[in-house]
């Protein structure tokens, strides 16, 4: 008897139950989507909201507020391929042990070297001692800027010359360097931004220190987390997405107990055990989800929902995915958003009057509870997308 085979339609109908896409499944709180996606793209602040609000029955920049701010029962690590995620309290441990920690000493390691080769008096102790000062200092004041750090912990100030000589080099401030490593640490996080929700301007806050989770334990939950949700997927899509190396995505899965099972043409992958067996087909769904999205970066291998032909007109040369447009389990187009808010998208192939009227739907959601915006997930892949947009069919 041969292994089950798992086609792309159903990994389509998986993909939008499972990632909460389809209507009749959206969340009621942003904890259930952080958790049924493993963790959200937060590198840009828009994406955290976009991706959630996405997956909300009731879209509302509040409801991620609450979480990140209030209840502080979602946290953004820097972690898997050194992206930016939000996860929940809960996973946060797995997710700083499996991963977190690991980048935090690289991250250490080379600031360290940076302080040495590009500015005065620095080495291992003086950089502990700052660490000390400036986690001193938050306990006093609460929540704190960087800028308003460096007034209690002045050497936060110094520079760095970094690519001295280069067409690029830049200054880099040590204060700035020094809280993202605190923060891979676990030990400070990101407050509410000092304006909109879309802000870069935010203070740093500390956090409680987690309980310590042994390192082989924690991957293995990481993708246990992560093949409930993807799978079925390949052992390069697991390394794909944790950035780690192949054998430690092997062990996980060993570990796991993984269940063998075959792609549409015979390509082979893994499940969860016991779960094989096909899930029902969803009702019609469609979707206009963010930059760095979770459903276009979750894979390696994308053929089997994202045609090769349309990768340039979405990923910039760093890999980064723009909006996208998706019709049930497919992206079918991309889209962006005008200053004055209004939300062009823009089909790739015929999909059906259906499909463009769902479509439309979302989009007129989506401009009604965003408004009038600027800045809807990074410029590098924001803008490509504006202009094919705004010059391409215009819907």
């Amino acid at each position: 008897m041969g292994v089950p085979v798992i086609g792309d339609a159903e990994r389509r109908a998986r993909l939008g139950r499972r990632q909460l896409l389809v209507p009749s499944l959206r969340a009621a709180r942003v904890e259930d989507v952080a958790d049924a996606v493993v963790g959200l793209h937060a590198t840009d602040a828009a994406t955290v909201y976009l991706s959630a609000c996405a997956r909300l029955a009731k879209p509302s920049a509040a409801e991620v507020d609450r979480a990140l701010y209030e209840d502080v029962s979602l946290v953004k690590l820097l972690s898997m391929r050194r992206t930016i995620f939000a996860v929940t309290e809960g996973l946060a441990p797995y997710v700083s042990s499996a991963a977190a920690r690991a980048i935090a000493a690289k991250e250490r390691a080379t600031l360290l070297k940076h302080l040495r080769d590009f500015a005065e008096g620095w080495d291992e102790a003086r950089l502990a001692e700052t660490e000390r000062e400036v986690l001193a200092a938050l306990a006093v004041r609460g929540e704190a800027t960087t800028r308003e750090l460096s007034e209690d912990v002045p050497q936060l100030r110094e520079t760095m010359l970094m690519s001295a000589g280069k067409a690029y080099e830049a200054k880099q401030s040590v204060g700035s360097r020094l809280l993202r490593l605190l923060a891979s640490d676990g030990h400070v996080r990101r407050s509410r931004p000092r304006g909109s929700w879309l802000s870069s301007s935010y203070p740093w806050a500390l956090v409680p220190q987690w309980p310590e989770v042994p390192v082989r334990e924690a991957k293995a939950e990481v993708v246990r987390r992560w093949l409930a949700a993807y799978g079925p997927a390949t052992a390069e899509d697991v390394k794909w997405w944790t950035g780690w190396t192949l054998g430690d995505v092997r062990r996980a899965l060993a570990d796991l107990g993984a269940l063998d099972v075959a792609l549409a043409g015979g390509a082979p992958a893994l499940v969860l055990p016991g779960d094989e067996a096909p899930v029902a087909e969803p009702e019609p769904w469609a979707a206009l989800l963010p930059a760095l999205d979770p459903a276009v970066m979750g894979w390696r291998g994308r053929d089997w929902y994202l045609r090769p032909e349309d990768v340039p007109a979405l990923f910039d040369r760093a890999g980064n995915a723009g909006p996208t447009v998706w019709w049930c389990g497919e992206v079918v187009g991309g889209w962006a958003q005008r200053p004055d808010g209004a939300v062009l998208w823009r089909l790739f192939r015929d999909v059906g009057a259906a499909a463009e009227r769902a479509v439309a739907e979302r989009a007129e959601r989506l401009a009604g509870w965003l408004g009038p915006l600027a800045d809807l997930g990074g410029d590098d892949h924001r803008g490509g997308h504006r202009d094919q947009c705004d010059h391409g069919e215009q819907r």
